[in-house]
């Protein structure tokens, strides 16, 4: 059957313009560089406003086996799977005063995850615990991390407040020294690193920023003190405030109902509107928990990714569906049933139609909430995304559509411009100034920028070689994991590794890999491993063969930190995900294909 044979309820081609009109609008030639990096007169904004108790220690210059960085849900993996694989020489390095990465820090109210609490708390069966409700919100899941890095003794020799400032290999030794901001020069056999991509905030790079006279502060470091209340809301010192928050992201979709409900005046500047899912949050049906066998953590996460990219999973295609019923995996279920309208043998070039048109009525459905929801149609129609699902990040939330029907809340839609400039005493927009009290920045964090600088340090590996200078042109490894000239140095990220929206199921993936290479390697008294030149540049030609054409490689997304702001910077095909977001099953079946048999191919090893 053909596709068209189906009546839409949407013109395709219609959308097509729009999509592309809208995105023309966004573009920009600056890419990433339109943001200001928090240093000099803005590094105020990284300034830890959780820290109860400042550490004061002596600088360190001993020696461990492995040196993790990172302290997020990366970090607890590897620490976690170190343990498991009996590796008890580890220490932790984490610029927090707590365990928790991006969990630490954002705190703002509202914050929450938007992946089901089963598949996304990493651990549950090994601590034996169960979320009591399907969603979890920041809270719940610092708590978690906490309850991970002390069931798996990871605050043992571990160094919290403390950032890494640079790492040398020496060749003789066949160390790294690893120095710190607190004048550590330890000294490690290997070192993962899992710095995160959700580690170091951003700005705006907006004229007159620095010249806003009133108070502000950055989401992920958000001031309680200026406006009360907690995560949870009752934002009680907002009472005749007039707010102004900039970005319509993630972060603005969970706060933005609160900051409405406590301040006297809200304008929300938005550049480009996020799409809005229902979230549905509910309790966890004690019943349905009780009767999990041992494994079903693990083969729901593969089996959520492999719904949500539209494929099937080792158990059938039913039972797979039948378990999730959120708004992630309706693009995977739309797109089975125009699959099976269509019947068997379809040619290639019709199965991405078809790909093509689920597209555009799962973001139809999105559009449509909106104007069921909102009641200014103008207002509506700004909050509608008119881009593919995937281009930027799906946000579920059930509060944000409906502030804006409130009186005190007020939609600046910048027609994607974003916001002209900031003044003593306010944010200016098409000429017209907003007059606020409080700023905020809902802007997030460094994804796109090059590795080093969201690291906040440079590596130097064989012969004085830099991990920046190599990367220069785009990431260059083998696996995702390792790095030429880089030896004894895992990396866990998303960079030439794997994608999912379920991000822990890839840094476990990860973890896992790299504890049983550390574990091989300690038990054969292994020194030294490096990839081969040979495998790290069949890897990365993959990595862009693969990936290029997908919303997330490909040039038709609307610009995001997805697609390095839409700049058609050669290194953003080199910085992509294995598959892009279709690969994360793909690359975890690489991976243990590698492992098996003990062989170690395209890595040298003495």
């Amino acid at each position: 059957m053909s596709i068209n044979a189906t009546k839409e309820d949407f013109d395709p081609d219609a959308l097509r313009q729009k999509y592309n009109e809208e995105r023309e609008k966004r573009l920009r030639s600056d890419g990433n560089e339109q943001y200001q990096e928090m240093k000099g007169d803005f590094s105020y904004f990284l300034e830890d406003p959780y820290v109860e108790k400042p550490i004061v220690r002596d600088p360190l210059e001993d020696e461990v086996d492995v040196v993790i960085i990172g302290g997020g849900l990366g970090g607890l993996l590897a620490g976690a799977r170190m343990r498991e694989a009996g590796i008890e020489d580890i220490r932790v390095i984490e610029k927090g005063a707590d365990f928790g990465g991006t969990w630490y820090w954002n705190r703002y109210p509202g914050a929450a995850r938007d992946i089901e609490a089963y598949t996304y708390l990493p651990l549950l069966e090994e601590l034996n615990y169960m979320p009591p409700r399907k969603y979890c919100d920041a809270p719940e899941i610092l708590d978690h991390c906490q309850r991970v890095a002390k069931h798996y003794r990871l605050y043992d020799n571990s160094c919290m407040q403390t950032e890494v400032k640079g790492m040398e290999w020496d060749d003789d030794t066949r160390r790294w020294t690893i120095r710190t901001d607190r004048n550590d020069k330890m000294k490690a056999r290997f070192v993962v690193m899992v710095n995160g991509p959700l580690n170091r905030p951003k700005l705006p790079g907006i004229k007159g920023i620095s010249d806003f006279k009133g108070h502000t502060f950055h989401t992920s470091r958000w001031d309680y003190d200026y406006t009360g209340g907690n995560a949870r809301g009752n934002l009680s010192g907002l009472k005749g405030k007039r707010v102004g928050i900039i970005g319509t992201g993630a972060t603005a979709i969970q706060c933005v109902s609160y900051l409405g409900e406590s301040a006297d005046q809200l304008y929300v500047f938005q550049r480009t509107p996020s799409g809005v899912d229902p979230r549905n949050d509910h309790p966890t049906d004690e019943k349905w928990a009780a009767s999990l066998q041992p494994g079903w953590q693990k083969q729901r996460q593969k089996d959520f990714t492999a719904i949500l990219n539209g494929r099937g999973g080792r158990r059938g295609e039913i039972e797979q569906l039948d378990q999730f019923d959120d708004a992630w995996v309706e693009m995977g279920k739309i797109y089975r049933r125009r699959m099976r309208v269509a019947g068997k043998d379809i040619p290639r070039d019709q199965v991405a139609k078809i790909y093509e048109m689920s597209n555009f009525e799962k973001m139809e459905n999105i559009r449509n909430r909106v104007d069921d929801i909102v009641e200014d149609k103008e207002v509506a129609e700004a909050l509608k995304p008119y881009y593919a699902f995937m281009c930027k990040r799906p946000c579920l939330d059930d509060r944000y559509l409906a502030t804006f029907n409130r009186d005190n809340v007020k939609l600046v839609d910048t027609k994607g411009q974003g916001v002209e400039s900031i003044t003593e005493k306010g944010v200016v927009v098409d000429g017209i100034e907003y007059e606020v009290d409080c700023l905020i920045f809902a802007t997030g964090f460094e994804v796109g920028t090059d590795y080093t600088r969201r690291a906040g340090y440079d590596l130097i590996g064989v012969d004085g070689l830099s991990l920046d200078e190599k990367w220069s042109k785009g990431m260059v490894t083998y696996f995702g994991i390792h790095s030429h000239d880089f030896p004894n140095c895992f990396l866990i990220g998303t960079g030439q590794a794997s994608f999912t929206a379920n991000y822990p199921d890839g840094l476990d993936e990860g973890a896992k890999h790299i504890a049983y290479l550390v574990k091989y390697f300690v038990e054969n008294k292994i020194t030294r491993v490096d990839p081969t030149v040979d495998a790290e540049l069949a890897w990365s030609a993959d990595v862009v063969g693969i990936t290029a054409k997908g919303p997330m490689g490909g040039a038709s997304c609307t610009p995001g930190y997805y697609n390095l702001e839409g700049t058609r910077d050669p290194r953003a095909r080199h910085n992509q995900p294995y598959g892009g977001m279709m690969g994360a099953n793909k690359y975890f079946a690489k991976l243990e294909e590698f492992r098996e048999g003990d062989k170690m191919p395209g890595l040298v090893i003495s």
